[in-house]
């Protein structure tokens, strides 16, 4: 019987986006990169705070994700925030398109993980902005869900 080695899983999350928009659909999403990129990625140096999404030429591109430069890399290192294309097929495309045009709408990269077959992917949603209201609702669910949690774990203690 032979060990079989689990690669360690890499989950890079925009937390403010959570907090920020409500999200309509969600879409997994490759991403072209370079091996620089990519190694700086499984080692879990990626920022996505300040990234977004836009059409160009009926492509979709991510703008202002950071990936900081790899370690070991030479004079080919990648520089850190260029735009990089997303690879989707032509129907999610077009379904994030006609989701845009509508009012409050935008597309937010909300995680980078590696597949199942080792490629890097980002989970892409269609998102609405939240008001200022919908944030405190958010925060008071998160806060009774907390405390539900610690009074459940306080009777399986005894």
């Amino acid at each position: 019987m032979a060990k079989e080695k689990k690669k360690p899983s890499v989950e890079i999350i925009n937390r403010k986006a959570a907090h920020e928009y409500f999200f309509v659909n969600e879409f997994d999403a490759g991403i072209m990169l370079t091996g620089t990129e990519v190694k700086s990625i499984r080692n879990g140096n990626a920022n996505m705070t300040d990234a977004y999404c836009v059409f160009e030429k009926g492509e979709l591109w991510i703008r202002n994700l950071f990936i900081a430069e790899y370690e070991f890399g030479t004079d080919a290192n990648h520089s850190t925030r260029r735009q990089r294309k997303l690879l989707l097929r032509k129907p999610e495309l077009r379904k994030l398109e006609r989701g845009i045009k509508e009012k409050g709408s935008t597309i937010i990269p909300y995680k980078i993980f590696i597949s199942d077959r080792g490629f890097v992917k980002i989970i892409v949603c269609l998102a609405r902005g939240k008001k200022s209201f919908d944030k405190r609702e958010t925060i008071k669910e998160r806060e009774s869900k907390r405390e539900l949690d610690r009074v459940n774990k306080a009777y399986k203690v005894r």
